[in-house]
């Protein structure tokens, strides 16, 4: 069906192939002009150490949307329409060249239905992957968006899916607004980002599972100590949450798509409200958290993926097509820095490699590719 993933190094030339990094003028503190806004004053002044520069690059897949690592290093990378698992063999010690085999194929998941924004998205590795070999994902099924885990054995290139069991469904379904990204949190629990699924009432209601971000037990029960009781939900008034990372002091943090202004980088507590669809950005209301990044304008981010190295965030620019790196000193954020504009089209998502390197997943290139990264320090 696709054409076998052929891996092509790149020499290591400095910033990102002689395009010099571009930052825009991004500020600290409220403002909202140019290319993105801090939300918060005392976090300007500090920027992202020196650029990454490309290490490789991985050809032939189709519209990839997440990407885990087992525990051998083999990354696993799923296909929003063709429903396909795909893997990559494992990588090598920081700072030797990428390896790794052409892109192999595990299998089709079951029972999903692809259509706009929806199909196979997002993936979670089991805390306890070592003992029970759960693989997580997050897909559109004929009536709604739902998690199941499946066991994934063997090992490289000879993986096999087992039987699905659901977790978790009746999240909302809809062509955008879909949400998509889980991921398992440092204190066991898997954290879910859900779209709004173009119903502007489920944001604001406890009761409803879009536009929120859910916390869950490995068995798809409501997470103890959850703010709302027995309720999934963790935090609301999101629009479409596509990231979720968490700094060195385990604060998750959140990327977030606006509507036609104000995307979002946003730091999460436990039952906080940010907003929509009453209010975007940092627009100082009562009763909602401001965002700590604004773009004011979204043809610079539309941000997808979201990773944390060494607290700066990265994050894959969908209509931006670039890499925004955004320092973080405790809950604040300072000026966003953006590498590689225009070069590798739309960025899907960001990932650590166990090797060091970061992994970016390219969108509607056809074919699409992984573009790995050397991080600085």
């Amino acid at each position: 069906m696709l054409a076998a993933a052929s891996l092509l190094f790149t020499a290591c030339t400095g910033g990102d192939g002689g395009t010099p990094p571009a930052s825009g003028p991004a500020t600290s503190g409220n403002a909202t002009g140019g290319n993105a806004a801090s939300g918060n004053a005392t976090g300007g002044g500090q920027q992202t150490a020196a650029p990454p520069t490309v290490a490789g690059r991985i050809d032939g897949l189709q519209l990839p949307w997440s990407t885990v690592f087992l525990p051998d290093g083999t990354a696993v990378i799923s296909e929003r329409d063709t429903a396909l698992l795909r893997s990559v063999g494992g990588g090598s010690a920081k700072g030797g060249p990428v390896s790794g085999g052409p892109a192999g194929t595990i299998g089709p998941l079951p029972d999903v239905v692809p259509g706009g924004e929806g199909g196979l998205l997002g993936l979670a590795l089991s805390p306890d992957f070592a003992t029970d070999r759960y693989l997580y994902a997050y897909f559109t099924a004929a009536g709604d968006n739902r998690i199941a885990r499946f066991r994934l054995e063997g090992s490289g290139g000879q993986l096999t899916l087992g039987p699905p069991q659901v977790i978790f469904s009746g999240i909302p379904k809809a062509g955008t607004h879909n949400g998509g990204r889980i991921r398992f949190g440092p204190d066991g629990y898997l954290y879910v980002g859900t779209g709004d699924s173009q119903r502007r009432e489920q944001p604001q209601d406890r009761t409803a599972l879009g536009g929120k971000i859910l916390r869950l037990t490995p068995d798809g029960r409501p997470a103890p100590g959850n703010p709302f009781g027995d309720n999934p939900v963790y935090s609301l008034g999101h629009r479409n949450v596509q990231g979720l990372a968490w700094d060195s002091a385990g604060r998750l943090w959140a990327s977030e798509f606006g509507p036609d202004v104000n995307d979002e980088l946003n730091l999460i507590v436990p039952g906080g409200n940010y907003g929509w669809p009453d209010v975007t950005g940092a627009p100082h209301r009562p009763g909602f958290l401001d965002a700590k990044v604004v773009w004011p304008s979204t043809a610079d981010s539309s941000p997808s993926g979201l990773e944390i190295v060494r607290d700066t965030a990265y994050l894959g620019a969908l209509r931006g097509q670039r890499l925004w790196a955004v320092p973080l000193n405790g809950e604040f954020a300072g000026n966003p820095v953006s590498y590689f504009t225009g070069l590798y089209g739309r960025i899907r998502n960001v990932s650590l490699a166990p090797d060091g390197r970061l992994w970016l997943l390219s969108n509607n290139q056809n074919p699409d590719f992984v573009l790995v990264l050397n991080l600085p320090g």
